[in-house]
């Protein structure tokens, strides 16, 4: 069975983290070892998408936070953030386009509480959560993160 873009992405954001990686032959290297495997160009969109940078080192997160972190979702939510509107228990978060996925994937990595899942789009990403008031909560952090004041503070 194939992995789908976000077990991919999972994947990836972990080996990125986990390893020292220098080239796109070597992650899909290690993604075949478990058990997913994926085209050069495919590979190549979905670094895009996470925001992936290279250097000396090798791959990297953008945001520089391997692990999973509330202050690494609340950085991305500071630069990707265009939108946010509450449905009940449902989220729907903006971004540019090509950006959601990178939002998406930080978001099921911080483990926020009451998040139940996410999906995402091009520019969009729905946010399944528990409960209306764990809807509620999840719009004012991030609506917090993303503000312009908190942007010109850490700029």
């Amino acid at each position: 069975m194939a992995a789908t873009k976000v077990q991919r992405h999972r994947a990836i954001a972990r080996l990125i983290a986990g390893a020292e990686l220098h080239s796109q032959h070597e992650l899909q290297r290690e993604l075949a070892a478990q058990g997913i495997r994926t085209t050069q160009a495919t590979l190549s969109r979905d670094l895009a998408e996470l925001g992936v940078l290279k250097g000396a080192g090798g791959y990297r997160l953008q945001d520089g936070t391997p692990e999973p972190s509330g202050d690494a979702l609340d950085a991305l939510a500071r630069r990707l953030l265009a939108g946010v509107e509450q449905a009940g228990n449902l989220v729907v978060l903006h971004t540019p386009p090509g950006q959601a996925s990178a939002l998406a994937v930080q978001l099921d990595r911080s483990s926020m509480r009451g998040v139940v899942g996410t999906i995402a789009g091009d520019d969009c990403v729905f946010v399944a959560t528990r409960t209306p008031s764990n809807a509620k909560e999840l719009v004012r952090r991030l609506t917090v993160a993303a503000s312009p004041a908190r942007r010109r503070a850490t700029a």
